[in-house]
């Protein structure tokens, strides 16, 4: 992208005219209509003045191989400011995301589901003709393909909000109607947040019927099946949870409130290595605990437990992160 092209991108995101522009440089109008013809180019004065003014780089604004922006603040200690525009964008993006997010985590219990219920079958042989081999080579490719559809979603969607990564740790300004804008919609969105963590909590309390059905049979089948069946329930309900958490997080997230207040980023944040960790411990135990007793169609309730108790895991971190603070 050539500084033209760049020039004329960051003046409409923050909202200016062609005329507030120039008489920001001090310049004339023709002046900036020459610089977004590509027919002539600003001096490193007017450069540099673009720099603070816009909150970028310098680099990102000489460099033409530099197609990404390279935000800074500028020297005066200002913060950067945050657009209409940009705000509407990033709710926008990351109501897409969050649905695209919730199908991946949905795919990745599906393939576990597919691998529970292929050890089922692996347990009835002769009534199904088919070896434990093939049916756990059958699971295992199920699982993979769900896996790489799953990831290629958080990818893509890791790519659609990382522009928008400041948001979460770095302090910014909002232009006028910005904060007023993301409060109407928050409130907006307040009836459909309750409705899906109501929703998502039932979900998971009622994922526990299908295991009783399994209970009280001798079939192999059947109980992985109840198994998946319990375990497809619960995926449906963190679907509700996610796209309701996202959503709602993206409000606070331009609010600058709860997690992403301005005290709060300024702070050392020990919840990510805190999940990070405990989720290695929590993979570690469930992969040696099912090794050992080599009962992968049961081991799998140490993972059903570490997700009800990572919130709580969560909660205590953030008290001991307030208490030290």
């Amino acid at each position: 992208m050539i500084l033209a092209d760049k020039i004329i991108a960051l003046r409409k995101k923050n909202g200016f005219s062609q005329e507030e522009l120039a008489e920001k440089l001090g310049v004339s109008r023709q002046s900036i209509s020459k610089w977004e013809g590509a027919q002539s180019t600003p001096d490193l004065d007017r450069v540099l003045e673009m720099s603070k003014l816009f909150g970028v780089s310098t680099d990102y604004l000489l460099k033409d191989e530099m197609e990404e922006t390279e935000y800074v603040n500028s020297e005066d200690g200002s913060l950067r400011r945050v657009s209409m525009e940009e705000a509407n964008s990033f709710l926008s993006v990351k109501a897409y995301t969050a649905k695209r997010i919730a199908a991946g985590t949905m795919l990745c219990i599906t393939g576990a589901a597919s691998l529970i219920f292929m050890g089922g079958v692996s347990e009835a042989e002769e009534k199904y003709g088919i070896s434990e081999n093939a049916c756990g080579a059958i699971g295992m490719i199920a699982l993979l393909i769900f896996v790489a559809a799953a990831t290629a979603l958080f990818i893509h969607s890791g790519m659609l909000t990382k522009p928008y990564a400041y948001l979460e740790t770095d302090e910014f300004e909002t232009e006028y109607g910005v904060s007023g804008m993301v409060k109407e919609r928050r409130k907006q969105y307040e009836g459909k947040y309750a409705k899906y963590n109501i929703t998502g909590a039932c979900l998971c309390i009622l994922s526990a019927v299908p295991l009783f059905g399994g209970a009280f049979s001798n079939d192999d089948v059947l109980a992985a099946m109840s198994v998946c069946a319990a375990l497809i329930i619960a995926g449906i309900g963190c679907i509700f949870f996610i796209v309701a958490g996202i959503n709602n997080e993206s409000f606070l997230k331009l609010l600058q409130e709860g997690e992403y207040s301005p005290e709060r980023k300024r702070k050392p944040h020990i919840a990510s290595k805190v999940g990070t960790i405990y989720w290695l411990a929590v993979s570690a135990g469930y992969v040696v605990t099912s090794l050992v007793t080599d009962n992968w169609g049961e081991s799998w309730i140490i993972l059903a437990a570490a997700g009800i108790l990572f919130p709580i895991a969560l909660i205590i971190s953030g008290m001991i992160e307030n208490k030290k603070s």
